[in-house]
């Protein structure tokens, strides 16, 4: 059935729907950061073993982006889910039953694939699905499932922790749970792309339009770091605070590590109400304090200072990530945006995994606590690089502004 023809009411659930399963998959894509110590204990893994691991999930990630990035154009919107929808649950699965390195690399390709054909296919579908009264806030709803789902995973994870049994087990059957309820708001939503008569597949190659580079270089920098936050809390943040601060807590662990998703979607909020010109280099500077909030907290072995680093980073970040993302798009020629936007986005899964294998393989060497502190350093360094060419682009051109 068209979407067109559907009552307001009809469209309202599968909207709702729609939302739910974006929101539910997200979600089981953090759900093992509170539970790595356990499985360290357990399985006898190295910290460095667990950055590893999640590097997996960013590999998963970049490679659906790349290879169905425009599938669900062809095949349809419902296809796609529903297939992100199966990794997430065969993810799920192998976790269970997961007893050594391989079943925990495999487990976390496939969360990674889950999320990765969710980023974008699932964010159209909610703005497709949106009945015209909920228009208005159908991409802040996709942005509040994205990053919301991403902070929930380690909370629910930290609550089942601590005072469920089982605590390797009852998070993923909970999440099979949640994912079956997903498949079948999927199964009944209406499909809103018409397919071609020739189906043509083909992998999203990574390029950026000459004309947009002098936007997107600084907007990609900026988004480089502040993914690699959400990639260090969501991979080291357990590490951190429980070898440095002393905190062993899954509860905590879980809503430390949540933090800053949930403080990204209150900064793609408040984006909007900041001046144009002036929304990428405010993030930017937001993320710049939080991020040294965190150097000082993990210099300081301060929990407290950590946390509030955390908050600050993330807002800052979802201020500059949907900042960045608006100007890239609109600068760049409809015909291109696609192919701009996903390279935009593997920047930003290169991030969330990149660095934080490279704080296992230093903090083998240099010891967990000063790794901390040099990665922060780093951040810092690439937020003001970011800056630089933000000043220098706007002192050359006119800016053309980003969009809502």
């Amino acid at each position: 059935m068209p979407v067109s023809s559907l009552s307001t009411m009809q469209r309202s659930v599968a909207f709702g729907g729609a939302v739910f399963a974006f929101l539910a998959t997200m979600l089981g894509t953090t759900l093992p950061t509170p539970l790595y110590p356990l499985y360290q204990a357990q399985l006898g893994f190295s910290q460095f073993t667990i950055t590893v691991i999640f590097a997996a999930y960013a590999v998963g990630v970049i490679a659906a982006l790349l290879v169905t990035g425009r599938w669900s154009d062809q095949l349809g919107r419902r296809p796609l889910l529903l297939a992100g929808l199966l990794a997430a649950v065969v993810s799920d699965l192998v976790f269970l039953q997961a007893e050594g390195l391989g079943a925990m690399l495999t487990g976390r390709v496939l969360s990674g694939l889950s999320a990765g054909v969710f980023t974008g296919t699932a964010t159209v579908a909610v703005l497709e699905l949106a009945p015209a009264r909920l228009q208005p806030y159908a991409a802040l709803a996709a942005t509040a499932a994205n990053m919301g789902g991403l902070g929930l995973g380690p909370v629910v994870a930290g609550l089942c922790a601590s005072y469920l049994p089982d605590p390797l087990w009852l998070p993923y059957m909970l999440h099979l749970a949640l994912a079956g309820l997903a498949i079948l708001a999927i199964g009944f939503a209406p499909e809103t792309v018409v397919r071609p008569e020739r189906i043509r597949l083909g992998w999203q190659r990574p390029s950026v339009p000459a004309e947009v580079r002098a936007v997107f270089f600084p907007a990609a920098i900026a988004g480089f770091a502040g993914f690699s936050v959400l990639g260090f809390f969501t991979a080291t943040a357990p590490a951190f605070m429980g070898q440095v601060m002393a905190v062993s807590n899954p509860i905590a662990i879980g809503a430390v590590a949540g933090s800053p998703f949930f403080a990204s979607t209150l900064g793609q909020l408040l984006q909007a109400r900041i001046p144009s010109p002036l929304r990428l280099p405010c993030g930017c500077l937001i993320l710049l304090v939080g991020v040294m909030a965190i150097g000082t907290g993990i210099a300081l072995a301060s929990l407290a200072c950590f946390l509030v680093g955390a908050l600050v980073a993330g807002i800052g970040q979802g201020i500059a990530f949907r900042a960045g993302l608006g100007e890239v798009v609109a600068a760049c020629p409809p015909i291109r945006r696609a192919e701009a936007t996903s390279s935009f986005f593997v920047v930003a899964y290169v991030a969330i995994s990149l660095p934080v294998v490279g704080i296992g393989l230093t903090a083998r060497v240099i010891g967990l606590s000063i790794t901390g502190e040099l990665f922060a350093g780093l951040v810092a360094l690439l937020v003001i690089m970011a800056l630089i060419l933000l000043r220098r682009q706007r002192h050359l051109m006119p800016i053309q502004g980003g969009t809502e």
